[in-house]
């Protein structure tokens, strides 16, 4: 979600006095955007073809899209070498491919998208201007040089005013809540044969 370039050339642009800092995980190490969709494919069909409620896939995949963005947003918070104009807009493409797997799957209204929503904001503070008082107000809202403290100042003080909670870091240990929901099977369980090799002879149908 961080290293790889998937909007190429975008990030030969980097902030004044930044050295380029050597990817923890190489193209050649298969970690990439595509490896994460990949294996959130192989996830999702996996739980359905062991015949799992739908509402229940939709609780797990949104479990899985907030560790996305807990350890994708706490390693942005934690590296400088990020806090970049060019960085913002990669990590909003890669949310939207995140996005659009969703849609693709049908699982809007699963509450992953919700998930996501610390890193988007995050992204779109990286791509709005840094300098003026009017800029640290547009944070706030629907859209999106390098942080300057003032900046981040002026944004603190505005979340003083804010019901949500000013931490920044997310927590990692966090784990919803699950409903396993009742769904009446189709089967008549009173047709159901058991195998002789299960040795289930003892058991009296009811």
């Amino acid at each position: 979600m961080l290293e790889q370039e998937t909007i190429q050339g975008v990030m030969g642009v980097k902030p004044t006095g930044m050295r380029k800092r050597t990817s923890s995980f190489p193209e050649d190490s298969g970690h990439s955007l595509e490896s994460i969709l990949k294996q959130l494919d192989v996830f999702y069909y996996t739980l359905l073809q062991h015949g799992n409620d739908t509402e229940l896939v939709r609780q797990v995949i949104k479990q899985q899209f907030y560790l996305i963005c807990c350890v994708t947003l706490n390693n942005l918070l934690l590296r400088k070498d990020m806090c970049s104009w060019s960085k913002g807009l990669q990590i909003r493409y890669n949310v939207c491919q995140l996005e659009e797997w969703l849609l693709d799957k049908d699982l809007q209204g699963s509450g992953a998208r919700e998930s996501l929503e610390p890193l988007i904001q995050a992204a779109q503070l990286l791509q709005i201007k840094k300098k003026s008082q009017d800029d640290a107000d547009a944070i706030l809202n629907e859209f999106e040089e390098r942080v300057s403290i003032s900046f981040i100042k002026s944004v603190q003080n505005l979340l003083k005013d804010r019901k949500e909670s000013s931490q920044l870091l997310m927590d990692a240990k966090i784990i919803f809540s699950v409903t396993f929901p009742f769904n009446p099977s189709s089967v008549a369980l009173e047709t159901i044969q058991l195998p002789s090799s299960l040795n289930l002879s003892f058991l009296t149908r009811v």
